[in-house]
């Protein structure tokens, strides 16, 4: 039903979640970040809830592991949930319930974690995670876009992909990008169009709410 890969810049502190999923508007209810904190996906049978409840354990000081062991000793229907957490210091986590549908897998290395359920291939987390790794300089979006269509190159989903998204954050409270495609007959290449759109203006976004008088034109018709 899902797949996603969670992950934590060492050069930047940025943290992104890539997410693709046979349901409509997977990113709304999966992805969980926090600027200086963390990513989390909460997939599966998805409680929303409990992306915040891990967010917050880490802000606190727990470590994703930590973090991920205390909301899975205490949150009911555990077994229908699937969890992965990275935290401030790239650690890693996840979970997965006993009562995950279908083929499903996790997998974590170097601050970065993929997890899949109903998947075509229980390799598909793996794929996601070596394609993340494969260049290491290129921007962080960048590099968990490129994680997502190796998932779906890699089988993805047992059924048809129809919603993905990516989602990014730096210093902020805000994200630096928060791009959804809610549904779609080809979701993951959709996001990467609104991705290279995106990329070149998203630094300018941030500047004009930071210092409007310093920040890039407009580019709007009537701009004086």
């Amino acid at each position: 039903m899902t797949f996603s890969l969670a992950a934590r810049c060492p050069r930047t502190g940025q943290f992104a979640i890539a997410i693709a999923s046979s349901s409509p508007a997977v990113a709304a209810r999966c992805a969980h970040l926090r600027a200086g904190v963390g990513a989390v996906a909460s997939q599966n049978i998805t409680d929303p809830r409990l992306g915040p409840q891990l967010l917050a354990l880490m802000a606190a000081g727990a470590s994703a592991r930590e973090a991920i062991e205390r909301v899975t000793a205490a949150a009911p229907f555990i077994a229908f949930r699937q969890l992965s957490a990275v935290d401030r210091e790239g650690g890693t986590a996840a979970f997965s319930g006993a009562r995950t549908l279908g083929r499903h897998a996790t997998v974590a290395a170097d601050g970065a974690v993929a997890a899949g359920n109903l998947l075509a291939d229980a390799a598909v987390p793996q794929r996601m995670l070596d394609a993340f790794h494969a260049e290491p300089e290129a921007a962080l979006g960048e590099r968990a876009l490129a994680a997502l269509q190796a998932g779906l190159a890699a089988g993805g989903e047992a059924g048809p992909v129809h919603s993905a998204g990516l989602l990014l954050v730096d210093t902020e409270a805000w994200p630096l990008a928060d791009l959804r495609v809610d549904f779609h007959a080809t979701p993951i290449a959709a996001l990467a169009e609104v991705w290279r759109l995106w990329q070149p203006q998203m630094d300018g976004y941030v500047e004009r709410a930071l210092r409007p008088d310093l920040a890039p034109a407009y580019g709007v018709t009537g701009e004086s």
